[in-house]
């Protein structure tokens, strides 16, 4: 295994735009909302489930409920605030009822337009803020060993 810095990008992806774009019908009905998220969705938690068994530590599902449509607490400004990895269903409907339209916007809130790609180069820094932001590592450093520091801030409740 080659142990040279991977050549290697994350995508983010702006929920400002990706709710403006939005009709404003859609967004009236999204505004009502709240999603329900956890750390158990079986296709995203393996890694970070087998990361915390190899360590020991004990296994705590964790489930948290956030608007639909957050309202960013420094600039006023609304951004779509559902995310792939974690939403699971819409307060008082099932997660069957709640697939297409999750779905629809998994797919709507990563358009290429919302995008832009940061390529990882040694010494690289990256800044974003998870109220606004979707990131999306792509793992495209096959053989190669992918060494990163994260540092997370003490968010704010959504609202």
């Amino acid at each position: 295994m080659d142990h040279a810095a991977p050549p290697s990008d994350t995508l983010f992806a702006n929920q400002y735009l990706a709710w403006e774009a939005l009709s404003a019908r859609f967004r009236q009905l999204l505004a009502g909302l709240t999603g329900i998220n956890t750390s158990a969705k079986a296709e995203v938690s393996k890694t970070r489930e087998d990361r915390l068994r190899e360590a020991g530590a004990e296994l705590k599902v964790l489930v948290g409920e956030h608007p639909v449509a957050r309202t960013h607490p420094e600039t006023g400004r609304k951004a779509l605030f559902v995310n792939t990895g974690h939403t699971l269903q819409f307060k008082g409907m099932t997660e069957e009822e709640s697939a297409p339209l999750l779905g629809y916007l998994f797919q709507h809130q990563v358009r290429p337009e919302f995008t832009c790609r940061f390529r990882w180069e040694p010494g690289s820094l990256a800044f974003w803020d998870n109220r606004c932001t979707q990131h999306n590592p792509v793992n495209d450093y096959h053989g190669y060993r992918r060494v990163m520091h994260r540092v997370t801030l003490k968010g704010d409740i959504p609202r």
